[in-house]
């Protein structure tokens, strides 16, 4: 456990990055800083720290608060230190008669309009105002009581200038009367967040922050704690600090939602959890996080978890509580009698992306050796297994090329099927702080996502095509661009293998791929399109960000090999500022494919046929291995079916509820005569589980994760597993009971393992994790500390390699029958299926999945807004409330799948990408009628 003083250091001021240096003198001591610094944040390199309240280094300063002024020989005045640049030969006093005198007036005013509660107040100790009265040496106030803004009542009068706390949000207060107006929350939410739900109104005396609507929660307010955490008195303020008291230490530890990573600061008083609170020094999220990330932790605690592992024969029989040890033995006495009736290839099972490296590395293993068979899968075979397959092809590597970093040096940035403000969305701030500073945005997407047009901001093109069309519509963009002479023509003869180019660009310059051509199949008119690749083709750097909205189709593979060609095409790809960026919906999914979790593969992507690979692996964990690829997810639910499959063991993914054609997998559970569950709460497929083996939270195990941007971060034991046992020693105990002999005492002796057997992991130990905060794999003797951007000299395959991409239309047609398009997606508060996220409070804001349908499909079936209705496809059929809004185009249907009632996959089909069988989520035809009845309730978990 890493433990950290509290509270983290503060330079006033952000950061500059200027290559050229200035050096100035602080109270007599010298300092050396980049062009553009402040001569707060000069000080404060030195380890001095100059009174301030309006300033903080996470946004821009605006020297409002007056606090922060010095003396600078030389120059008349006593100038705010937090807007003067620092300049060479600057000699700086911060420590004067008169600069006390001024800074006490000032800490007067303040506190003159300001309730002297500190005592019982919940930021006490963790105030900035309380700690800069001190710093200033404040000792009295001169000023006679007299209009305030704390005290509700005046002269036996209600007054007029208080305003009650604000207690709607789920997760924090605002309190006026204790505000100073020193814009800190206003700053962060524009400069941090981009959301700009922040303004203030008034002036001078009568300055107030609003939200510019009644409350914050019926405001534009995200909740991603940004204003929480900017703000230096109790104004914002945690109501878990405020239940709870100030926390007193911190572990460093790596949020466990989506893809992007965060680096956050559990807040710890005891062995409680108080706050997360998003780290500075974290090189994913750079200080900044979201509201689940920020907030929604505590399904940790609820009392639906699951605690003692469960038992029973048949799935129609009541749990029975054992020990661990009798879980096990029953668990092993199953799968071995199975092996024994069916044949060593009749068990498998499945990683999780919620897991560590090392739990996801020792599952595979255990199947790999204990199981005797290949026979693993992971949730990425459902949402980025195409991304594997279309970047390896291409490229040579599995994953992203770039850090997240790089998207402050794009200049045009394509968005294809991802929904970055809901799915990713500190990485979406990032992005919206880019766009405002002038780059320009390309969404390709069936809806109006938020980036189309928000605060300050406005894609230059929004490209709504037709759910189906992404290759169509990416091999038109690349028509443009070579048949118009766009193409980076001396990247492409130096680092692409040539005679593929010229295969590829006779291809896309065909009559028939024009945006004209196409523009009936997409539905984008064909000026659009000619637009739009011109733009990414010649606006400077070009950065292409993708999601599920481009791997969950038919043609899921065929698409990201398009985007690669475009990225090549363009000679976009080996620098900061360009590249392929898959957004990874999940913590570890990255890590969890990296791990070896696919059927086909070893840990680091290497085939199963490899006999060099095989040989190695067989030598370090003493035991033959198969050369023969296993069963994919869909394959064991089919095998189920026809009698060849019989057991399973599914780690951290509810198959039930997020897998399609729920029916189908519904059957092939319920064929099987061993599930094994273990996670957290009794999900959906734990209806069919034999047994059941709790899991543990991100907080309570120690390991790494792998997000998007193949960065390996620590995550840290804040809490004791409050089942008693982490998931890599439940595996451990698993393993064992079948005869494997483990002895792992630690996550880092699985750590070294697999940095000994996976050449992109060579270099990586929890000591270089410790000293370097986190690394980018591959991360070997080439790079001992990492590899930010991938294929900076030359691609991983050697040379890159175009694909031809053929448009195959989806089986799944629209008809008379089922004329509408449905699509699906998440949003902000919700995460995934909802396991975790419906156990907190962020049902606040979404409470049940609804329906999107267009005004005028809307009226064409007479539907009104908020009417049930039903959904029907070949597949099956659900009910939901109707949204009515033009966000989708006519024709198009959309929702979300967070909660299980709403049964959003009955309706999905067993459609597939042909290259990897990840499902086709996002096309399936259905119709959308009214109905009287009640949305379709399914047993809760």
């Amino acid at each position: 456990m890493k433990d950290f003083i509290l509270p983290e250091p503060d330079f006033g001021t952000p950061a500059r990055t200027s290559a050229a240096t200035v050096t100035l003198t602080v109270d007599g001591q010298p300092v050396t800083v980049p062009a553009g610094t402040s001569v707060m944040r000069a000080a404060a390199e030195l380890g001095i720290e100059i009174p301030k309240l309006c300033a903080t280094d996470s946004v821009e300063p605006i020297g409002s608060c007056r606090l922060c002024m010095v003396e600078i020989e030389g120059r008349r005045g006593t100038p705010a230190s937090c807007t003067t640049p620092a300049e060479d030969g600057m000699q700086v006093h911060t420590q004067t008669d008169q600069l006390a005198k001024l800074r006490r007036g000032v800490m007067e005013l303040y506190i003159s309009d300001h309730p002297l509660d500190c005592l019982t107040c919940a930021a006490n100790g963790d105030c900035r105002l309380q700690d800069m009265a001190g710093a200033v040496g404040l000792r009295d106030v001169r000023y006679a009581p007299g209009a305030n803004h704390h005290q509700p009542r005046q002269n036996g009068e209600a007054n007029p200038r208080y305003i009650p706390q604000d207690e709607t949000n789920p997760y924090f207060t605002y309190d006026p009367a204790k505000c100073i107006a020193c814009y800190r929350c206003v700053r962060a939410c524009e400069e941090v967040q981009g959301t700009f739900a922040l303004t203030v109104e008034g002036r001078g005396f009568e300055a107030r922050i609003s939200t510019g609507a009644a409350d914050f929660l019926s405001s534009d307010c995200v909740s991603c704690g940004a204003c929480v955490q900017a703000c230096p008195t109790a104004t914002l303020q945690e109501k878990a600090v405020i239940d709870q008291g100030t926390p007193d230490r911190a572990v460093l530890t790596t949020c466990a939602y989506c893809g992007v990573g965060c680096t956050f600061r559990a807040e710890m008083k005891g062995d409680q959890l108080v706050r997360m609170v998003p780290a500075k020094e974290g090189k994913a999220n750079r200080g900044h996080s979201c509201v689940k990330g920020r907030f929604a932790w505590g399904y940790v605690n609820h009392p639906d978890r699951v605690l003692t592992p469960l038992i029973r024969a048949r799935i129609t029989d009541p749990w029975r509580e054992v020990s661990w040890d009798e879980a096990f033995a029953f668990t092993a006495e199953r799968f071995r009698a199975i092996q024994a009736a069916h044949g060593t290839g009749a068990i498998g099972g499945i990683t999780s992306s919620r897991c560590t490296n090392e739990e996801t590395f020792l599952v595979q293993k255990m199947i790999r050796t204990v199981f005797g068979n290949n026979n693993v899968d992971t949730c990425a075979r459902v949402c980025h297994s195409p991304t594997g397959y279309g970047l390896k092809t291409t490229f040579g590597t599995s994953a992203g090329t770039q850090d997240f970093d790089s998207v402050a040096h794009a200049d045009v940035v394509l968005v294809i099927g991802a929904n970055p403000t809901d799915g990713h969305p500190v990485f979406a701030a990032r992005l919206k702080k880019r766009l405002r500073q002038g780059a320009k945005l390309i969404v390709a997407d069936p809806r109006r996502i938020d980036l189309v047009q928000g605060p300050h901001l406005r894609a230059a093109h929004h490209l709504p095509l037709r759910p189906g069309t992404n290759v169509a519509l990416l091999t038109a963009m690349a028509h443009v661009i070579v048949t118009e002479g766009l193409t980076d023509a001396a990247f492409i003869a130096a680092r692409c293998d040539g005679d593929a180019y010229a295969d590829w660009a006779g291809f896309v310059a065909q009559d028939h791929l024009s945006p004209e051509a196409t523009a009936d199949l997409t539905g984008v008119p064909a000026a659009d399109v000619r637009a739009a690749a011109r733009l990414f083709a010649t606006g400077g750097n070009g950065a292409i960000y993708y999601g599920l909205g481009v791997t969950e189709h038919s043609q899921g593979s065929t698409t990201v090999m398009a985007i690669a060609n475009l990225a090549m095409a363009t000679g976009n790809i080996g620098r900061p500022g360009v590249g392929v960026n898959p957004l990874r919906g999940q913590n570890n999914v990255q890590g969890s494919c990296d791990m070896g979790s696919f059927p086909h593969e070893f840990p680091g992507y290497r085939h199963v046929h490899d006999a060099e690979t095989r040989t190695m692996l067989e030598s370090a964990w003493g035991v033959p291995l198969s050369g023969e690829p296993g069963l994919r997810i869909p394959n064991m639910l089919d095998a189920a079916l026809d009698g060849s499959f019989h057991g399973i063991y599914i780690q951290g993914e509810d198959l039930a509820q997020s897998d399609p054609n729920t029916d189908h997998v519904a059957a092939g559970l319920s064929a099987m005569d061993c599930v094994v569950v273990h996670d957290l709460f009794l999900n959906e497929t734990a209806r069919f589980a034999h047994v059941f083996l709790p899991g543990s939270t991100f907080l309570e195990k120690d390991g790494t994760f792998t997000n998007a941007e193949r960065r390996i971060n620590r995550v840290r034991r804040v809490m004791a597993p409050k089942a008693g046992l982490a998931d890599w020693q439940v595996t451990q105990g698993l393993a064992n009971a079948m005869g494997a002999g483990w002895d792992y005492p630690h996550p880092e002796r699985i750590m070294a393992e697999i940095a000994a057997t996976t050449p992109a992991f060579a270099n990586v130990t929890y000591d270089l994790l410790e000293r370097e905060g986190s690394v980018q794999w591959p991360c070997n003797d080439a790079a001992p500390l990492g590899t930010p951007v991938m294929h900076a000299e030359g691609f991983v395959r050697g040379k890159g390699l175009f694909v031809i991409t053929d448009y195959v239309a989806t089986d799944e047609r629209t008809g008379p029958r089922f004329p509408l398009l449905l699509t699906t997606g998440r949003v902000l508060s919700q995460y995934n299926v909802g396991t975790q996220t419906r156990r907190t409070a962020n049902t606040v804001w979404h409470a049940e999945d609804r329906l999107e349908i267009h005004p005028h499909d809307a009226e064409q079936r007479g539907i009104a807004e908020g009417d049930t209705v039903r959904l029907a496809s070949r597949a099956g059929e659900t009910t939901l409330r109707a949204t009515i809004t033009d966000r989708v185009a006519p024709g198009v249907v959309y929702t979300t799948f967070h909660h299980p009632d709403s049964r959003a996959n009955v309706v999905t089909t067993d459609n597939s990408d042909w290259a990897t069988n990840c499902p086709e989520y996002k096309v399936t035809a259905v119709q959308v009628s009214r109905t009287n009845a009640a949305p379709v309730e399914t047993a809760a978990e």
